[in-house]
């Protein structure tokens, strides 16, 4: 994470506020399908997860073949939609300073090409999920790592037009962890050896399925670059910036409640499987409430202090990247409940319902938004929008997934909803006094993250968790001291 924050910083003083916006709305493209990646990954995950359980090694590897020959198929329709409308898009309708619309297309055209990496990686990606091999996700993070710093070193040193260097840096890492991803997946599991595969039936229940999760994924893209187009067109590149620096802090934040689900994800899958519903939705109502814990600890300090971490991070943050900042932390812990729930719907398979409604609510965002911005409202009412949006569908997810597995409302009421609530509310009541009662600085910020963070450990303990998990607590601190003391 800290690397991550550090590179952003350095690219943002080597290319500039206005690069760096340009930058995120046309190269935003492969911003936006890193999250398809993750989202088409658990969607074939669930296919590779169920011949795993069922112990049929023989149908998986076909079930990957036949994924392989689908996302290629993916990749070119997408390539070809690229190439005539988008470009169309970009070079008529999009509001780029007239001397760099060359770099634009430079960013783009490597930005398309980035994509087809990312999308040819999701089989492999699924495959490691579904045989739980958490170990590779770290080894691909320090490989990630090291290839940030070089482009970091590059675009210090290599005096050429920053813009494109840097999109040609950027797709040369997209490339190097794709095949990163290839080489193990082939070295370790027999399955991932591609060899062409028909089965029509196979086929079908694939499409079916893949192509419903590909409609929730591209109607989420949309959403996301949608807004990223429409604050360009009315407000210019430097709230694209800003929205660009929101969105690093958002990943480098989120990134611990992901993996978290990562780890978790298959284990529901495979209890829907088994049958298992009982323990299924206790690990739906269990996942939702730790990682939103998690979540609420590492964000709030952030939330309170944001205009000082920005500040010591990028020391001239562009123009409403605090607001944006502050709100795209709501969004991401609102956000958070609907993770588990998503997934305990596609382990039943029976998507079409949930993506058709969730992807046609989040789209309606895009022409609400628009309506307000030609009203001439400042651009921090986009957030407004789609953490009211979020917020009420959440409850649609409920209703949807309810139809699907049976489960009571009021358990979910009673185990998540009163649960993280109160913890929220009590764990900021004292940061909230403190920052009023001093300067802001460093020690402010240290003072203000530690009684935060003491006063969530013991809302979450007291309020948080049900008696068994407060008993299972209190002996795994019991177990940690009497190893310490022999």
């Amino acid at each position: 994470m800290g690397v991550t924050l550090y590179t952003v910083r350095v690219i943002l003083n080597v290319l500039g506020v206005v690069d760096y916006g340009i930058y995120n709305v046309v190269g935003g493209v492969v911003t936006s399908f890193s999250f398809l990646s993750s989202t088409m990954a658990s969607a074939t995950q669930r296919f590779f997860s169920f011949e795993i359980g069922k112990r049929d090694y023989i149908k998986l590897g076909n079930l990957f073949s036949l994924s392989m020959s689908i996302y290629a198929g993916i990749a070119l329709a997408i390539l070809i939609l690229a190439e005539t409308l988008g470009l169309w898009f970009l070079n008529t309708k999009l509001n780029l300073p007239q001397g760099r619309i060359e770099a634009a297309n430079w960013v783009y055209q490597l930005s398309i090409l980035s994509f087809i990496a990312t999308v040819m990686k999701i089989p492999y990606d699924a495959l490691i999920i579904a045989r739980e091999r958490m170990a590779m996700y770290a080894y691909v993070s320090i490989i990630e790592v090291v290839l940030k710093l070089a482009v970091v070193y590059l675009l210090l040193f290599i005096n050429i037009d920053k813009l494109k260097l840097y999109s040609i840096l950027s797709f040369l890492v997209a490339v190097s962890i794709t095949m990163a991803y290839k080489v193990y997946c082939n070295r370790r599991f027999l399955e991932s050896k591609f060899s062409w595969y028909w089965n029509k039936s196979i086929f079908n229940e694939l499409i079916s399925y893949s192509g419903w999760n590909l409609f929730g994924t591209l109607t989420a893209v949309s959403f996301e670059q949608g807004i990223n187009f429409l604050l360009n067109i009315f407000f210019g590149p430097i709230i694209n910036a800003a929205r660009a620096v929101a969105f690093q802090v958002n990943n480098a934040v989120g990134a611990f409640s992901s993996n978290f689900y990562t780890a978790i994800r298959p284990q529901i899958i495979k209890s829907y499987a088994e049958n298992n519903i009982k323990y299924l939705m206790d690990l739906v109502f269990k996942s939702t409430k730790y990682s939103y814990y998690l979540l609420l600890i590492i964000s709030i300090p952030v939330l309170l202090e944001t205009n000082f971490l920005l500040s010591l991070w990028l020391k001239n943050p562009p123009s409403g990247a605090v607001l944006f900042v502050q709100l795209t932390v709501v969004f991401n812990l609102i956000n958070s409940l609907q993770i588990p729930l998503t997934t305990a719907v596609q382990a039943t398979g029976k998507i079409r319902n949930y993506q058709i409604f969730v992807g046609v609510a989040m789209l309606a965002c895009l022409p609400i938004t628009y309506y307000f911005f030609s009203k001439k409202y400042p651009p921090e009412v986009a957030y407004y929008i789609i953490i009211a949006v979020s917020s009420i569908v959440l409850f649609f997810r409920l209703i949807v997934l309810k139809g699907l597995i049976y489960f009571e409302y009021s358990s979910y009421l009673y185990k998540v909803v009163l649960r993280i609530i109160p913890v929220t509310i009590t764990s900021v009541i004292i940061p909230v006094v403190i920052i009023n009662k001093f300067h802001e600085g460093f020690f402010r910020f240290i003072i203000t993250s530690t009684a935060f963070i003491t006063a969530a450990i013991l809302s979450i303990y007291l309020l948080g968790l049900d008696g068994n998990e407060r008993s299972y607590c209190r002996s795994i601190l019991n177990k940690t001291l009497v190893r310490k003391r022999n």
